[in-house]
């Protein structure tokens, strides 16, 4: 049985007896960019969590191993089914709806990962959807990426990247690698290319596909790509305690700002 059977046939019994909003699918093995180590998300929106009697029967008759109830990142349950995980959340449909607001409709910016979530919800297939409201959702984020979120992502993101004149990531670089403090250099990298690739993404009118596979996903959603884009990364990956990899992070900073 395919995924999509599958987790019809959970939704027509989770329904029975819980009241839910929507079920839809997601994970890296139904995005643009999968191969063999991909996964299934089956996000659960509901006031409440679904009964522990229907995950349990669902647990028995499919999967060959699973984790009911963890709550490491959010609420749900892992199951291993024929050599794939299937990963479980629940979730109150008014965290997708407040999402939204903040971000498509109201235009803030966070620093890094912006609109990763709406990328989640934009591109999720939908298993059950009582009264459409998970359908209304992605039908606004259809519609055209707004120049002020796009704006306040860049401008937001520049700033903590380097351009603020206080305690910027880059500032803070500096510090871990005079101190020869490995593990804050690689925190400040990573806080960097985080706000780089939310820059990126925003300046390409693209929601941010998330955390994996990022330089592929440039490729194939990004028309403005900046030059060196690749090596530039690789350097400052490659860069550990040597201080070139501040020229390194300078050059990924300029050729960004060139195409803005």
């Amino acid at each position: 049985m395919d995924a999509i059977n599958l987790l019809k046939e959970f939704s027509d019994e989770a329904i029975k007896t819980n009241n839910i909003d929507a079920i839809v699918l997601s994970g890296s093995k139904t995005s643009l960019i999968n191969d063999e180590m991909s996964d299934y998300d089956i996000y659960i929106y509901s006031k409440e969590k679904v009964n522990i009697e229907t995950r349990k029967n669902f647990a028995e008759k499919y999967s060959s191993y699973c984790e009911l109830g963890n709550d490491y990142f959010e609420y749900g349950d892992e199951f291993i089914i024929n050599d794939i995980c299937f990963d479980f959340m629940y979730r109150d449909l008014s965290f997708a709806q407040n999402e939204i607001n903040y971000i498509w409709r109201e235009c803030n910016s966070k620093i890094g990962y912006t609109t990763a979530f709406l990328y989640n919800v934009k591109n999720s297939k939908i298993i059950y959807d009582k009264d459409s409201k998970f359908q209304n959702i992605q039908n606004e984020l259809n519609k055209e990426y707004p120049d002020k979120l796009k704006e306040n992502i860049i401008k937001k993101n520049l700033a903590v990247m380097k351009d603020k004149k206080c305690a910027s990531f880059f500032e803070q670089l500096e510090k871990a690698i005079k101190r020869k403090d490995i593990v804050s250099v690689n925190h400040r990298v990573s806080a960097i290319l985080s706000s780089y690739f939310d820059i990126l993404f925003a300046l390409n009118k693209e929601l941010h596909p998330g955390e994996k596979k990022l330089i592929k996903y440039v490729y194939k959603l990004c028309k403005s790509i900046p030059e060196n884009f690749e090596n530039d990364i690789k350097n400052i990956i490659a860069g550990g305690l040597n201080e070139n990899i501040l020229d390194s992070i300078n050059s990924l900073i300029k050729n960004l700002k060139n195409i803005i």
